[in-house]
């Protein structure tokens, strides 16, 4: 009899799901934590299999790892005499160099092609998510510190999640690839900026500290990427291959680290902190669309500058929360905007593409 791989995780799911609940109330949360670990990590492979959600599968895993770090979080704070927190900042360096090897100077000279659209992009990315997110800090009433880290996240430039949900979507990829390449080196002068005129009066922002701390988390390992591409480029094959494996490894451990982290404090104000984001990641989705739209901008640019705007580099907010010494308060924001912001792209660029292929029809 041949298994079905696609009806047999589903049950898997469903399963695990029950008993990690029964367990959970009846039994041991030691127990009954293993069971809802499980249950998402099944459920990230039955997405696997499937056409139109295969990309949530890597956010489900992201849940797993958060959902071990909050039953375990000795498992992700120490090992042996050894503090997991060190390994955030290596592991966004390495990131940002995987980055960087993808780069060549022709990424940079499309800015040269589309100034219009590209300066949008970074008006909106920079004045958009920073004043929302003051604005959601300012209603929230949360620790002083944790409202900081939602500040932080409006702050940052756009991410590489952003660049996979313009491709999925069938929007301007190569405005999407340049817009995050542009803010992402624009990072070191305008996030330090941004946080000392908002979020200032939450927590000490050190403008120099953090522009040194920015330069070496993202930009010399982006520079060297690029030198690497430009002198070794036929041989980064293999290279470019792992990066996005050793990527996401990398940011479903560093979440899970942060996590555990600020387990206590996450537990106490996690709904609060989870509609904040919420809104924050979505606000930024209709703006960014809607203010495109009103430069005149084409439907395809547009959509990227949605996800430009929406999804935040939520990695380089909590290397900035360690560099700072708050990873367990400032760095829970990121850690929840991160795997919340994929689920939503994931559905808007699915959402978007549904309807490219209804009009091509």
């Amino acid at each position: 009899m041949v298994v079905n791989n696609k009806k047999i995780w589903p049950v898997c799911t469903l399963g695990a799901l029950v008993s990690g609940l029964v367990l959970l109330f009846a039994v041991s949360t030691d127990i009954g934590g293993v069971f809802m670990t499980l249950a998402f990590v099944f459920a990230a492979l039955a997405l696997k299999q499937t056409q139109n959600f295969s990309n949530l599968a890597f956010t489900l895993l992201i849940f797993a790892a958060v959902s071990a770090s909050l039953f375990y979080p000795q498992a992700f704070s120490h090992i042996g005499e050894f503090n997991l927190k060190q390994l955030i900042v290596p592991l966004l360096m390495l990131i940002m160099f995987g980055m960087g090897c993808s780069l060549s100077a022709k990424d940079f000279a499309a800015v040269l092609k589309t100034p219009k659209a590209v300066g949008v992009g970074l008006l909106c990315q920079f004045s958009l998510m920073p004043i929302i997110g003051f604005v959601l800090a300012s209603m929230t009433d949360l620790p002083p510190e944790i409202a900081a880290g939602i500040i932080l996240v409006g702050c940052s430039p756009s991410g590489l999640a952003s660049n996979v949900m313009a491709f999925i979507s069938g929007a301007n990829l190569a405005l999407s690839l340049t817009l995050t390449a542009v803010a992402t080196l624009l990072a070191p002068l305008v996030t330090p900026v941004l946080m000392s005129l908002l979020a200032d009066q939450y927590v000490e922002i050190n403008v120099v500290g953090m522009f040194l701390s920015i330069l070496k988390i993202v930009i010399l390992p982006i520079v060297l990427g690029v030198v690497v591409n430009t002198l070794f480029k036929k041989n980064l094959t293999l290279i470019n291959k792992i990066m996005p494996l050793v990527s996401m490894a990398g940011i479903a451990l560093i979440i899970a680290i942060i996590t555990a982290a600020g387990r206590d404090a996450l537990l106490s104000i996690g709904l609060v902190l989870v509609a904040a984001v919420i809104i924050h990641n979505v606000l930024g989705y209709i703006l960014g669309y809607r203010l495109a739209k009103l430069f005149g901008l084409d439907e395809a640019s547009a959509r990227t500058i949605s996800f430009e705007v929406g999804m935040q580099n939520s990695g380089l907010a909590s290397g900035i929360a360690v560099e700072m010494g708050k990873v367990a308060t400032m760095g829970l924001a990121p850690a929840v905007f991160g795997p919340l912001m994929n689920i939503s792209g994931s559905a808007l660029a699915a959402w978007w593409r549904k309807r490219n292929e209804a009009i091509r029809k």
